[in-house]
């Protein structure tokens, strides 16, 4: 298997992590994603991470606190998930390195680009916490920043779904999938791919998106090698 992506980035949603616990983590399910992301980095492939915190903290679901406080609670939770990923990594035999938007010297490196840059160039898998570091920022922001930052090839968006629909597959059974799409087509049908400050900057930047759905973590792989899988945005 060739890869047909030199540097990617994986943007993973905290509830992946949970499994089918849906909160939390289960070591398993990480374990069994990290072992695809070492199938990629065996090729050559140079892999970012940015991951959410769900499975801990869903800041905006809590209406009664502070938007600002919460989302500073939701940084620190994919602080959490992001040092699963990394010991997941090295249990597997992976060098990982993860930066955080907020420093915390004593667990995690500061975000420096150029540093972050470097280490994928060795070949080690860098992981991005605190999303973007700003509240009012979501995480799939961060890895659209991030991806415009590094100069990745695409964001891999893992989600639970196989790809963008025109409706919610889950509740209507005639939702239609798309294989392709525009930038402007999400913007502007109001598909849920990303937000719509994500989708803007990845347009702005020419950052391909491609969604497909984690249940089988060996999509990581065959997205990287080019099979057709979910849903293209570019």
């Amino acid at each position: 298997m060739e890869p047909v992506y030199k540097r990617i980035l994986l943007k993973l949603s905290g509830e992946v992590l949970a499994g089918e616990k849906g909160v939390g983590i289960d070591f398993d399910k990480v374990l069994e994603v990290c072992a695809s992301v070492k199938t990629c980095v065996d090729m050559g492939i140079q892999v970012a991470i940015v991951v959410g915190g769900g499975n801990f903290w869903r800041g905006r679901s809590s209406g009664k606190m502070d938007r600002t406080r919460a989302d500073h609670m939701g940084m620190l939770a994919t602080t959490i998930n992001s040092l699963a990923l990394a010991d997941a990594l090295e249990q597997l035999g992976v060098t990982a390195r993860v930066q955080t938007a907020i420093e915390m010297r004593q667990i995690a490196e500061p975000y420096i680009r150029n540093r972050a840059v470097r280490h994928l160039e060795k070949g080690r898998v860098v992981i991005f916490g605190c999303g973007t570091g700003n509240p009012f920022f979501s995480t799939d922001t961060a890895a659209a920043l991030r991806a415009a930052e590094i100069g990745a090839d695409v964001i891999f968006k893992a989600t639970n779904v196989d790809g963008v629909y025109d409706s919610d597959p889950k509740t209507n059974p005639d939702a239609e999938k798309f294989d392709e799409l525009s930038h402007l087509d999400v913007l502007q049908k109001g598909l849920h791919v990303m937000d719509s400050t994500a989708a803007s900057l990845c347009m702005d930047n020419g950052i391909k998106i491609l969604v497909f759905n984690l249940d089988k973590p060996q999509n990581i792989v065959d997205a990287a090698t080019g099979k057709h899988i979910g849903t293209i945005v570019k």
